[in-house]
């Protein structure tokens, strides 16, 4: 756990490694798709994951994307809601 940071720091703009704003976006993202597009075939998967990152500006890393399209296609479905 990382402490807190302080009031200065945050006023001065803090103390953030580079690239934390992509990864907000590609966990984002994979959390997205993986409510969505779980069980589903790893290409479809690894498709909604590269058009979704594009829309955030991120350019997706193939390696990565194969990675997380591998484990999304791999959960379960979500059964449907049977309380409508």
């Amino acid at each position: 756990m990382e402490p807190l940071a302080s009031i200065s720091s945050l006023a001065s703009g803090g103390q953030r490694t580079a690239g934390w704003q992509v990864q907000l976006r590609v966990d984002y993202v994979v959390n997205r798709v993986s409510q969505t597009h779980r069980g589903q075939a790893e290409d479809q998967v690894k498709q909604a994951l590269q058009d979704q990152l594009r829309v955030y500006g991120v350019v997706p890393n193939a390696k990565q994307m194969a990675i997380y399209a591998q484990a999304i296609a791999s959960l379960p479905q979500i059964p449907p809601n049977s309380n409508r």
